[in-house]
């Protein structure tokens, strides 16, 4: 293929495969809290973290990283004491973060803010050699926490209370998730942007809700999903000359919007072939006189040219 001539191309699609392949993982467990937007959040704290890095001349992506894994834990923190709600403290972090990072750019040299403008909408092509060594590092430690004690965070997330008088370390686990989440908000920045980055973590795991029966299921189908809109995005981008992130973000839209139909198309089928036998006073079983049919974890009977299956205080008819 021809973008896969230029080495900027090449860096690009394999930031775009370790980001599709870590922003769900994370976000799976995001979703079961209810903290869907934490990662916009974060995407707020980490544009001040960037700020400092280009204002002082030092790495954007290491100060990024420190100053979001720091509101990470100042976060839970503050949430196990009590002090606040999540709902104030994210709003503190939402207007805090931005609100440092417009001074930082306020007060930078001039061409500043059009370097932080890759970081805030995404300018995958311009991934330096750099960037991706340090991104996969970070990568390949969030994937393996993520997985190694992937049962604690997945009871830590979806009840507190009870993985609590299970004897674990809740609050551990919500800082640890916390920190994940900072950190996959860095590794994402250059791809999709930290305006947008939440909506990776988010809509593959909203997809899997529509056609997954399991968590295990659910995550390997949101990994699925992610992989396939971060590299499909940043292809597309290349032919049609647009921002990497906003076309990775549209192509997970449009997955999610045809997972909902074909959801709902699912459901309208089961409800028409599922329908209540219209005035059914005959009570089916054995030997009552109509052929059984097994018809996967029930029996349906055979009676007036429809098969009847008992479902509740009703029978359907197929």
């Amino acid at each position: 293929m021809e973008m896969l001539q230029y080495d900027f191309m090449q860096r690009a699609l394999l930031a775009s495969l370790l980001v599709g392949l870590t922003a769900p993982v994370v976000g799976i467990y995001l979703v079961q809290r209810r903290l869907a937007l934490i990662g916009d959040g974060m995407g707020h704290v980490a544009l001040s973290g960037v700020a400092v890095g280009v204002f002082t001349g030092t790495a954007p992506v290491l100060t990024a990283l420190v100053s979001a894994i720091a509101c990470a834990v100042a976060i839970e923190l503050v949430r196990a004491k009590g002090k606040a709600s999540a709902d104030v403290v994210l709003a503190v972090m939402f207007y805090g973060g931005i609100a440092g990072g417009v001074v930082l750019i306020g007060i930078a040299p001039e061409g500043t803010p059009a370097n932080l403008n890759s970081y805030l909408f995404g300018a995958i092509t311009t991934t330096t050699q750099e960037d991706l060594i340090a991104f996969a590092g970070l990568g390949i430690a969030v994937l393996g926490i993520a997985v190694g004690l992937g049962r604690q965070l997945f009871a830590a997330s979806n009840d507190e209370e009870y993985a609590r008088a299970s004897g674990l370390n809740v609050l551990g686990m919500n800082i640890l998730l916390a920190v994940l989440t900072a950190t996959t908000v860095v590794i994402s920045m250059r791809v999709v942007g930290l305006l947008l980055i939440s909506a990776l973590m988010i809509l593959p795991n909203a997809v899997s809700q529509q056609v997954a029966d399991s968590f295990r299921t659910s995550l390997i189908t949101a990994i699925t999903v992610g992989v396939t809109v971060s590299v499909a995005g940043t292809a597309c981008s290349y032919y049609t000359a647009t921002p990497s992130g906003g076309t990775i973000v549209l192509l997970a839209v449009a997955v999610f919007v045809l997972a909902a139909l074909a959801s709902w198309f699912r459901r309208m089928v089961h409800v028409l072939r599922h329908r209540p036998a219209a005035e059914h006073p005959h009570e089916h079983g054995p030997g009552c006189g109509h052929p059984a049919v097994p018809h996967g974890d029930h029996v349906d009977y055979l009676h007036d040219g429809h098969r009847h299956a008992l479902h509740g205080d009703h029978y359907d008819t197929h």
